[in-house]
C-alpha cells in the first residue's frame, strides 16, 4: 500500500491474490524468492504475473458488470419492497447499532487480534484480552488494561483509544463510519444515479489520502492520475478502461474487505428493497474492487437493506446471496459459514470452527469477514449485543465486523432494542473527519437517511 509498504511487498501480495483469482501461478514464488532490490525486474514480475489467463478449470463463475452478475445469480423470488415509510427507529437503530459495534471493535484492530500470534488463534486473543481484564464475557467496550498484555506479550491498539471502555464519550473517526458518512452525502448530492466517476469525484474532493486504507490507498493513488487519463464522460468504453485501471493496477488488496464496509448508506436509502441497494452498492465497489471484492459490498447491502423489513436472521442472509454469484467463492463461503453456525452450540466453538475454515484468506480479505458476519447473524438471532461482541470476538477485522452486524441487527431490531450500555456512552455524536459531518448528531445522519428512503419509496412524499 502506497506510504505503508514497498513495490516489491505488493508484488508478494499480488501472487497470492493471482493464485485465488484462478490463475497458474507455479514457478512465481521462487522467482520472488530469488528477485533482488531493482525496481524494474520487481516490475517486469508484476505485470507477468498480472498477464496471466484464468485457468481453464478454474471452477468459479466471477463475472465482473453487473448484468453479468446478475444473470449469474441464483433464481430467487423478488423480495416484497415496502408500500409505505419505514419507521424512525429502525434508521436510528441502524446508525447507532453500526456505531456501538464498530466501537467495540477498534481497540482491538491490531495485528495480534486480528491474525493471532506464536501460534494463538486472533478470536483466542481477544478472548484472552478481556478475560485478563475481568470482562468476559463480553458485555461492555473494550478495557484498556487486561493482565493478558504482559502474559501473552499482547496490546491494543494505539491509534483508538478513545473508545475503550474509560474513556470512549462518542464515536470516534473511522473508516467503517467515514464511508457511511460519505455515501449519505453522495446521496443527498446526487442522488440514487450517482456513478461511480461520482464517487471518484467524492473521494478526491472530500476524503483525505491518508485516511485510505489498502484497495481504497491505492485506487485513490491511480486516480491521482486523473488529469492524464481522465475519460471522456459520457463514453462508456473510456470509462470502463479507466476505471479498469483504477481498481487494478498494483492493488492487490481488490478482493478485500475495503468495498464491503462502505455500503451501509446505500442500503439506507434503498430499505427493503435489496436489488436496489445491492446496484447501488455495486457502482461504488468497483471503483476499488474486482469480483469477490465486489460481491461482499453487494451481499452486505442487500442483507442491511432486508433487515428494514425481515426479522428472520436466514432469509436476510439468503437475501444477500440472492444478489451476488450462485457460483462464486464469496456464495461458497458463506453457504459453508451458514452451515457452520446452525451447528455451534457456542461462540467459542462457532469461531474455532470459523477459524479452521478460513484462516488461510488474510485477516481483512472480503471473504472470511462476510462469512463471518453471515454465521454470527444466524448465531445471534434478535440478540443485538450477542450479534457485535461474537462478531468482535471472531477477530480478523473487527470493528468492521462489529459495524456490519451491528448495522444489519440496528435496521432489523431498531434504536430501541439496542441495550443503553452501548449506545449512551457515545452521546449521540460521532466524529468522522468529513466537513459538515464532524462533528454530527447520530440520529441527524438517521433522519437524513430516512427522508433519502422516503424519497425513493414513495417519490414526491418524503422530506
Amino acid at each position: 500500500m502506497a506510504g505503508w509498504t514497498t513495490q516489491k511487498e505488493l508484488l508478494r501480495m499480488e501472487i497470492k491474490q493471482r493464485e485465488e483469482e484462478g490463475c497458474d501461478v507455479r514457478g512465481f514464488a521462487e522467482r520472488f524468492a530469488r528477485l533482488g532490490a531493482d525496481p524494474a525486474a520487481v516490475e517486469s514480475l508484476y505485470d507477468e504475473l498480472m498477464a496471466l489467463p484464468i485457468a481453464p478449470d478454474f471452477p468459479y463463475e466471477e463475472p465482473q458488470t453487473l448484468e453479468g452478475i446478475r444473470a449469474a445469480r441464483p433464481a430467487h423470488a423478488v423480495f416484497p419492497k415496502p408500500t409505505s415509510p419505514i419507521a424512525q427507529d429502525r434508521f436510528l437503530g441502524a446508525w447507532l447499532g453500526r456505531a456501538c459495534g464498530c466501537a467495540l471493535g477498534k481497540p482491538v484492530e491490531t495485528g495480534c487480534f486480528m491474525g493471532g500470534k506464536d501460534g494463538v488463534r486472533g478470536w483466542e486473543l481477544v478472548k484472552r484480552w478481556f478475560e485478563g481484564a475481568d470482562a468476559y464475557p463480553i458485555r461492555g467496550y473494550t478495557p484498556h488494561a487486561s493482565r493478558a498484555a504482559q502474559d501473552l506479550g499482547i496490546a491494543l491498539s494505539p491509534w483508538c483509544t478513545a473508545s475503550e471502555r474509560e474513556t470512549i464519550s462518542f464515536m470516534e473517526s473511522d473508516d467503517d463510519i467515514r464511508y457511511t458518512v460519505l455515501g449519505l452525502k453522495l446521496l443527498e448530492e446526487k442522488g440514487l444515479d450517482f456513478t461511480t466517476l461520482d464517487v471518484a469525484d467524492l473521494w478526491l474532493n472530500t476524503l483525505p489520502y491518508n485516511m485510505a486504507c489498502t484497495a481504497e490507498r491505492q485506487a485513490y493513488r491511480n486516480l491521482s492520475r486523473m488529469p492524464d487519463l481522465l475519460p471522456e464522460r459520457g463514453d462508456p468504453a473510456q470509462e470502463e478502461a479507466f476505471l479498469h485501471f483504477v481498481r487494478t493496477y498494483r492493488n492487490p488488496y481488490r478482493e478485500w474487505i475495503g468495498a464491503q464496509i462502505r455500503v451501509d448508506a446505500y442500503a439506507y436509502a434503498a430499505a427493503g428493497d435489496p436489488e436496489k441497494a445491492a446496484e447501488l452498492a455495486y457502482r461504488d465497489a468497483v471503483l476499488s474492487h474486482v469480483k469477490n471484492g465486489v460481491y461482499g459490498a453487494m451481499f452486505c447491502a442487500a442483507m442491511i437493506s432486508a433487515a428494514f423489513c425481515e426479522r428472520d436472521a436466514e432469509r436476510i442472509v439468503e437475501a444477500g446471496l440472492a444478489q451476488i454469484p450462485r457460483n462464486c467463492r464469496l456464495t461458497q463461503d458463506v453457504r459453508q459459514a451458514m452451515a457452520i453456525a446452525r451447528s455451534s452450540a457456542t461462540a467459542e466453538e462457532l469461531l474455532d470452527r470459523l477459524w479452521q475454515a478460513f484462516e488461510h484468506y488474510d485477516p481483512v480479505h472480503t471473504n472470511n469477514n462476510a462469512a463471518l458476519c453471515a454465521a454470527v447473524l444466524l448465531f445471534a438471532g434478535d440478540d443485538y449485543e450477542k450479534g457485535i461482541t461474537t462478531a468482535v470476538l471472531g477477530g480478523w477485522d473487527t470493528d468492521c465486523n462489529g459495524a456490519t452486524v451491528g448495522s444489519i441487527l440496528g435496521a432489523k431490531l431498531g434504536a430501541s432494542a439496542i441495550p443503553a450500555h452501548w449506545t449512551e456512552p457515545l452521546h449521540d455524536t460521532l466524529y468522522s473527519a468529513i466537513p459538515g459531518f464532524h462533528p454530527i448528531a447520530i440520529r441527524e445522519c438517521a433522519r437524513r437517511s430516512k427522508a433519502l428512503s422516503d424519497r425513493y419509496l414513495l417519490p414526491g412524499k418524503g422530506e
